[in-house]
């Protein structure tokens, strides 16, 4: 008497399908077993796909079969070839395995002897059609989602800060979901400042309550769905692209490129904070870290904790083997008294505004004159993409080299449009903000004490442009923002340079010209009369 495992597989879809139940195949298998005097050992039911062999409870039974080698069983049945497999070249590779084995395989409804080589025309044939339907479907199924993509529509689960939603017409759209869609926005607009790695905006943003793994941060901040773009990626011989979206976009395309940019340039910048373990290395202990360098090497200054017998300490050290390192409490304490010699002057506050207002104008006015320079290049590129499509037409190029151009182009043509977007936007003077930076810049010392760290860092990177070095005792500051020299008087040459106090004079040279012994011109008497006019009224 022969002795069989029977195979019982549904997949979720033919189950719904076609109504391939495990009761009616194993009830199928037992009648056939009983008419044919056949033996079951043991029944194997599986809920897997068989586009491969890699199913649980297949490995489990190949496992077996291997260690008995045809001693406890003869044969693997199951209702139909399909069963087995959806794959013809695994299915024959399987085949001659379970021969190996002394174990033979059969499907009851779909009888084949391997015996005899014409069978096997048969076997060919019921393999490679449930494989067919298969690639078919497959087929069919990513046409539609191209369609759907060209259209605009995300055809897939809901990006990070969206949701799957389904109109009364029963087709499916994405809208933000909060609070996941501010802290994406938040995360764009904190790499696009430029002060933070991206894995520490991630775990600030992840503090935050963003779930997400940084795997998945990292595609976030790539995926231009967020812009209101949906990408198509490349098909044949369709070349990748994107099509504006159906959805609310979360944030601008400038901001979009923009970050695309800082990370296509993989630049490091100042501020960079690293993960020590699962949580940051405490950085409100260590706000100066990575604005110093070392005073003897001249190596990146690093900060770090030591843990002592109670609780940690925190230390500045420089990354080379010089020995440099301080505690960070002398560090930031000699940092806050090099704070104090940068305080607005009493009386300032109004020179500063006026100087602000006026520096603002000059930057609209330059933005807007920029505007020519943009379409100018926006046109190049135009005018490269036509030719391309010219060269193309007339054989001059081939297809690869076309594609490759209109991927350049295409990239260049959405950046500057972008930018274009940006400003054109009617600016007006934003008085409040002005206000509010005078007094900022009034109370500096104040909020340095009180802030939190990422606002002091802004402070830092706002002042000094170049890192300092700091040899235990007082700071040596590199090159300063030139704003700061001005509104700060840090620069001691400028007390010698107070010749003018009136904030509508900025673009008034503040040069005497000397009267000598020379006759006078009639632009030196002008000069002269300038230069009294203001020595009366500065009572000089």
């Amino acid at each position: 008497m022969q002795i069989a495992d029977l195979y019982i597989r549904v997949s979720t879809d033919e189950q719904a399908d076609k109504g391939y139940s495990q009761r009616d195949q194993e009830e199928r298998l037992q009648r056939y077993c009983d008419l044919v005097d056949i033996k079951v050992r043991k029944v194997i039911f599986e809920d897997f796909s068989a586009k491969t062999f890699n199913r649980p409870a297949w490995k489990e039974l190949l496992a077996d079969l291997r260690k008995t080698k045809g001693r406890h069983s003869d044969l693997v049945l199951f209702t139909k070839w399909d069963r087995f497999s959806r794959n013809a070249g695994d299915a024959y590779q399987m085949i001659a395995l379970l021969k190996s084995y002394a174990i033979a395989v059969q499907a009851i409804d779909q009888p084949l002897d391997l015996s005899v080589p014409e069978n096997k025309i048969m076997l060919a044939v019921y393999l490679a059609t449930p494989e067919v339907e298969n690639d078919r479907r497959a087929l069919n199924v990513l046409q539609g989602m191209r369609r759907a993509r060209k259209e605009g529509r995300w055809v897939s689960t809901a990006p990070i800060g969206y949701i799957n939603k389904c109109d009364e017409w029963g087709k499916k759209y994405i809208e933000p979901h909060e609070p996941q869609a501010s802290l994406v926005r938040w995360s764009f607009e904190k790499i696009a400042e430029g002060h933070f790695s991206t894995e520490n905006i991630y775990w600030q943003v992840k503090a935050q309550g963003l779930a997400c793994v940084k795997a998945n941060f990292f595609t976030m901040i790539r995926n231009p769905v967020y812009c209101g773009k949906i990408r198509i990626p490349k098909y044949k011989d369709e070349e990748a692209a994107e099509a504006p979206g159906l959805h609310e976009p979360l944030i601008s395309e400038y901001l979009f490129y923009k970050v695309q940019n800082m990370l296509d340039q993989r630049g490091r910048h100042k501020g960079v904070y690293r993960k020590r373990g699962t949580t940051l290395a405490a950085p409100e202990f260590l706000p100066l870290r990575g604005f110093l360098v070392c005073p003897i090497c001249g190596d990146h200054i690093s900060g770090s904790p030591s843990k002592g017998r109670s609780r940690y300490y925190y230390y500045y050290h420089c990354k080379s083997k010089c020995g440099w390192r301080y505690k960070a409490e002398v560090v930031n304490d000699a940092f806050d008294k090099e704070l104090e010699r940068v305080g607005v002057k009493p009386g300032m506050e109004e020179v500063i505004k006026d100087f602000l207002v006026e520096r603002y104008h000059q930057q609209v006015t330059a933005k807007t004159d920029g505007r020519k320079a943009l379409v100018d290049q926006l046109s190049l590129w135009t005018d490269k993409l036509q030719k391309a499509r010219t060269h193309l037409m007339n054989e001059v190029i081939d297809a690869a080299d076309y594609r490759m151009i209109k991927n350049e182009c295409d990239l260049q043509i959405n950046q500057l449009e972008s930018t274009l977007n940006k400003i054109r936007t009617k600016h007006k003077t934003p008085e409040g903000l002005i206000q509010q930076g005078v007094t900022t810049l009034s109370s500096l010392k104040t909020m340095w004490s009180t802030d939190d760290v990422e606002r002091k860092r802004n402070i830092i990177g706002s002042i000094f442009i170049e890192k300092m070095s700091f040899d235990g005792e007082t700071f040596r500051t590199g090159r300063v923002n030139e704003g700061a020299k001005v509104m700060y008087q840090v620069n001691k040459k400028l007390g010698n340079k107070k010749d003018w106090t009136n904030s509508k004079n900025f673009d008034l040279s503040s040069l005497v010209i000397p009267i000598g012994f020379e006759p006078m011109t009639y632009r030196l008497e002008i000069c002269c009369s300038i230069q009294l006019s203001y020595g009366t009224r500065n009572n000089f």
